[in-house]
């Protein structure tokens, strides 16, 4: 009497160790689909700083969570720093001048 259970669950990785996974094709399309959310993320977030802050700021956030979503970290992250920096200037310090 064997027990199989091991081979179906899957493995445990050690303490410090990690487990190394092959990406698929499907995984690796979706870096380039989140690169372009990234790009209109980041062109929406940088125009907030010119125009309507709030508005674009906004758009400009909820599209980088979206590319960060779907594999563009950098680009993702870069867009809603630059969008929250954009509504808080637009909101709090623009109607001073």
């Amino acid at each position: 009497m064997e027990e199989t259970a091991a081979e179906v669950a899957a493995p445990v990785p050690a303490r410090g160790e990690r487990i190394e996974r092959n990406r698929t094709d499907h995984e690796r399309e979706g870096a380039g689909e989140g690169r372009g959310y990234g790009i209109l993320a980041l062109v929406l977030s940088i125009l907030s700083l010119f125009f309507m802050p709030v508005l674009l700021g906004a758009a400009g956030v909820i599209l980088g969570f979206i590319a960060r979503r779907r594999g563009a970290n950098s680009l993702g992250a870069w867009a809603i720093g630059i969008g929250i920096v954009s509504i808080v200037i637009g909101v709090f310090i623009l109607p001073f001048f």
